[in-house]
């Protein structure tokens, strides 16, 4: 699915016209990314957590030229289903 069939859907369920569907979608990412830029996590119950982690610097192989690499430590958003979204499948 990708943010047009989801503004769709939206504007479906909730009964809104697509304008007011695409701004509220809109208003849901940006206030997801401004959390997560800030390193807060973001919890939605029913649905899963969004979390900021750290990822350590670690060594690596380039697999072209067999060359070992460091990988530089990087921030990374992971997201964990809660368990009523797990027992949906």
């Amino acid at each position: 699915m990708n943010k047009t069939e989801l503004i769709d859907l939206v504007a479906v369920e909730a009964n809104f016209t697509k304008k007011v569907a695409a701004e509220a979608v809109d208003a849901v990412f940006a206030v997801l990314t401004k959390s997560l830029k800030k390193g807060a996590g973001v919890k939605v119950a029913g649905f899963g957590n969004f979390v900021v982690k750290e990822r350590r610097e670690r060594k690596g192989r380039n697999p072209l030229t067999k060359e070992e690499i460091t990988i530089p430590a990087t921030t990374v958003i992971s997201f964990k289903p809660s368990k009523a979204l797990r027992e949906t499948n």
